[in-house]
Parts: C-alpha cells; sequence; structure tokens
C-alpha cells in the first residue's frame, strides 16, 4: 500500500518492483529479486527456469503488475503455475495499474 500510496498508479512495471525493493530493505522483509525457480518434468529438471518477480521468506511467490486491464486470467494462471513448479503455496499478484490497488492472492 505504501508504494501505490506514494507513487500512485500507472507507471511501468519496473518503477514499482524498485520501490517495492526499498520498502522490503527498510521493513527487514527477506526477500530475492527475479529469483531463479527450476521447473522438473517427470524427476528431470527442464532447461528452461522461471523467474518470480519477488519471492518473500522463501514462501510467497510476488508477482507486480502494472496493467489497465486489471488481473488477466493469464497472469493468475502463471501465477499458479509457478507456486506449481516451485513447490511455494502462497502467491500474490499485485496490480498497480489501475486507479485503486488491485491484488489477488492464491494458495496452491
Amino acid at each position: 500500500m505504501e508504494v501505490y500510496n506514494t507513487l500512485g498508479y500507472g507507471f511501468a512495471e519496473v518503477v514499482y518492483k524498485d520501490a517495492m525493493e526499498i520498502e522490503f530493505v527498510e521493513r527487514n522483509i527477506q526477500y530475492a529479486r527475479e529469483h531463479l525457480h527450476v521447473i522438473k518434468y517427470k524427476g528431470k529438471v527442464l532447461q528452461h527456469k522461471f523467474f518470480a518477480d519477488y519471492t518473500l521468506h522463501q514462501k510467497v511467490i510476488l508477482e507486480v503488475k502494472s496493467g489497465r486491464e486489471g488481473i488477466a486470467d493469464d497472469t493468475i494462471a502463471q501465477t499458479l503455475n509457478y507456486l506449481r513448479a516451485s513447490g511455494i503455496r502462497l502467491g500474490l499478484i499485485i496490480n498497480f495499474g489501475k486507479k485503486g490497488l488491485e491484488y489477488k492472492r492464491l494458495v496452491y
């Protein structure tokens, strides 16, 4: 909320990610930005990996968006796939692209 209240809406995603990183540091929130996660298929690690925008406390995947259309079904599906592949159970999507902060909590 602090990032949205300070910056408002409509900036590019990277601006919000930079601001969120400052908040994480100031609040002593353990995070990894663009954290690399492997994907397994039938017990074998695939060549291609994925990068979650943030992984918080090694327990939450956070995806940051800045879309005027809101949180799209594709973003929800992507985040659920990230949760399944990583073994992390909790996901959060935050969208800064609309008037009024939009978020969705996902549990896998």
